[in-house]
């Protein structure tokens, strides 16, 4: 076997491998045509489009002839090899049996799973509900603020002192802050409150409009001293904007009480 043909059929395998983790179970048709014959064995178009979408992510209806063929052609390849005698051989090897018994049982485990969402979609009264749940949890403020982030407490409290002094915050970042945020004086712009580690939104949030924190803020990424310039009523994201995430949130979480269902019954 020569090295092209050696990859060729090595990312054949791998993307086969890909399409029966993430794709659909195809429907079987009993009008589906014959398009090719392997060693006896059929090679039929719904097969060939099951693999053709799983291999472009597009619906095989606009595959060019050029890419139908090379997916015929690919998995002609695979049908030559898995009819070698050696295949059932290695077939019956422990642990091949354990992985094509894992591929189908994950196989129709996601087809049950896509069954059960298909006919328990999240309604339009629950993902107005969670909407508006998570907007009353949300923070009032969003605030603008700098930061100069050092390495040591001491020279966080060296920082303070000067700016008690007079200095001036935006230099002492550019000098001295060893965040990516120091260069444009220690700049961080709007932001939400759950946007940052707790230690500096608490900090940030217990300041009032063009005060700097008097003790140094310690976090995991070192020793802060912060700024908070100005602060704003905290827009909400419209519920268009993450109707999709809200969907996907609410659904996962009919699955899984649904999978924790079955579990309580067996």
């Amino acid at each position: 076997m020569d090295i092209s043909l050696r990859s060729r059929l090595s990312g054949t395998f791998v993307a086969l491998a890909g399409a029966c983790s993430l794709i659909t179970i195809p429907v079987s048709s009993a009008n589906a045509d014959v398009v090719a014959t392997v060693n006896g064995q059929d090679i039929d178009s719904t097969l060939v489009e099951f693999y053709l979408e799983s291999r472009t992510q597009q619906p095989a209806a606009q595959a060019t002839a050029e890419q139908r063929e090379a997916i015929i052609q690919e998995l002609t390849d695979i049908y030559l090899l898995a009819t070698q005698p050696i295949a059932n051989e290695l077939a019956s090897a422990d642990r091949m049996k354990a992985q094509l018994e894992l591929q189908e049982r994950a196989l129709l485990a996601q087809a049950v799973a896509q069954d059960f969402l298909a006919k328990n979609p999240a309604s339009e009264e629950e993902i107005v509900a969670q909407y508006d749940s998570q907007i009353k949890l949300a923070p009032p403020l969003q605030f603008k603020a700098r930061h100069i982030l050092v390495d040591t407490q001491a020279a966080a409290v060296d920082l303070i002192a000067q700016l008690d002094d007079g200095a001036d915050f935006q230099e002492l970042a550019k000098s001295h802050s060893t965040g990516p945020s120091g260069p444009s004086g220690g700049d961080l712009g709007w932001f939400s409150p759950e946007q940052m580690v707790t230690p500096f939104s608490d900090a940030v949030s217990g300041l009032g409009d063009g005060a700097y924190t008097t003790e140094p803020v310690q976090t995991q990424f070192g020793w802060h001293v912060i700024l908070r310039e100005e602060s704003r009523e905290n827009e909400p994201p419209t519920l268009e904007s993450v109707r999709p995430v809200i969907k996907q949130r609410i659904e996962q979480t009919k699955l899984q009480e649904y999978i924790d269902g079955l579990r309580a019954a067996d």
